[in-house]
């Protein structure tokens, strides 16, 4: 079946249908990774958006049942320029198309991938539509009307807490769209994982007991997350905290500083990040469309930790007074490079210096 993407700015891609027989609206981004799309369909992160997969071939080692990073992908659709029904691999219970089907997202094939992502990195991102048959631009230009959700991490975050048990520490994880691989790496160095709604109070947390509080990546603009801010405030002087990706930006925006969104994000597993007091640099796996402004951070007790080699803009910070930090990337990876893994293990350092403060 013909299937087009639209773009907000008229512009027109014609391809295949593949996937579910869907016609969604959302925002296109695109993703330069040459490997893990099962992980990036099933990012919470990705919720409401139609991904751009830049490597040619998709699907050719299928999909597992270990590999999701959620339960239920929350992605809009998937494009790419071809999509392989015949994989090869140990792993693959099911195709890439089957997945999309079982999930009730569309897909789109036979497009220049390489053109669009151009195209979205001269005119920014943009939101699109996926609409099957002939269509014209007369047909979707009314939908780019109606204005954008900024529901995503209410939709993607538990709704109830639960306890992934372990007998070490107590971290409390606050979910705003984690990925699986956050809760695996903190079950690796043996903690217990309570993981919470992301409008859990402050008080509510507490009740808890936790050693330290991670907080996780997620969808959408952090300015869309109010009742964050509060929480953060209150617990950054009483716990270590960790924060990834959009609670990179929320510990920002809680200190005082603010965020903007970047013309096309950064979205790949070969991101080289540069930590400002060792020199090192780290590839790293991204997922973000916002940034924390730097100017911003003058009047704040936030200092820079790392920055982005690619455009220079901020991937890391610290609190000066409290034991809290945070990056831009993810440590977790999933897909990705593991570089930065060490970072939950200075996590833990945190946490361990702290229960060692107050006599625990």
């Amino acid at each position: 079946m013909k299937r087009t993407l639209w773009l907000e700015d008229g512009t027109a891609f014609v391809g295949k249908a593949f996937g579910a027989n869907a016609e969604t609206i959302g925002e296109v981004v695109f993703q330069t990774g040459m490997t893990g799309y099962q992980e990036i369909l099933s990012d919470p992160s990705y919720c409401d958006q139609l991904i751009v997969l830049t490597n040619p071939l998709i699907g050719n080692y299928g999909v597992n049942r270990e590999d999701f990073e959620t339960t239920v992908p929350m992605a809009k659709a998937l494009i790419v320029k071809e999509a392989c029904d015949l994989p090869s691999n140990f792993r693959s219970t099911a195709t890439l198309p089957e997945t999309l089907e079982r999930f009730e997202i569309p897909g789109l094939e036979g497009v220049d991938t390489r053109m669009l992502t151009r195209h979205l990195r001269s005119r920014g991102v943009m939101r699109g539509v996926l609409i099957d048959g002939e269509s014209t631009w007369a047909d979707v230009s009314m939908r780019f009307e109606a204005s954008f959700p900024t529901d995503q991490v209410a939709r993607v975050s538990t709704k109830r807490a639960y306890v992934s048990t372990g007998s070490g520490r107590r971290i409390a994880l606050i979910d705003f769209g984690a990925k699986l691989g956050i809760m695996r790496e903190l079950l690796k160095r043996d903690c217990e994982v309570v993981v919470l709604p992301h409008d859990v109070t402050a008080e509510e947390v507490m009740r808890y007991e936790p050693d330290g509080v991670m907080l996780s990546n997620g969808p959408g603009d952090p300015k869309d997350v109010p009742t964050a801010l509060p929480l953060i405030e209150a617990l950054m002087p009483k716990l270590p905290m960790f924060g990834i990706c959009l609670g990179h930006q929320l510990i920002a925006l809680a200190s005082g500083a603010n965020t903007f969104k970047l013309p096309f994000g950064h979205r790949g597993a070969n991101h080289p990040v540069l930590e400002l007091e060792t020199g090192a640099v780290t590839i790293t796996s991204q997922n973000h469309g916002y940034a924390v402004d730097e100017t911003s951070l003058l009047e704040t007790p936030l200092i820079v930790t790392h920055r982005a080699v690619n455009d220079g803009t901020i991937e890391g910070i610290k609190h000066l007074h409290h034991p809290t930090f945070s990056v831009q990337y993810h440590p977790e990876a999933a897909p990705g490079p593991y570089d930065a893994n060490d970072l939950f293990d200075r996590f833990m350092t945190l946490v361990n210096e702290n229960r060692q403060k107050v006599g625990m």
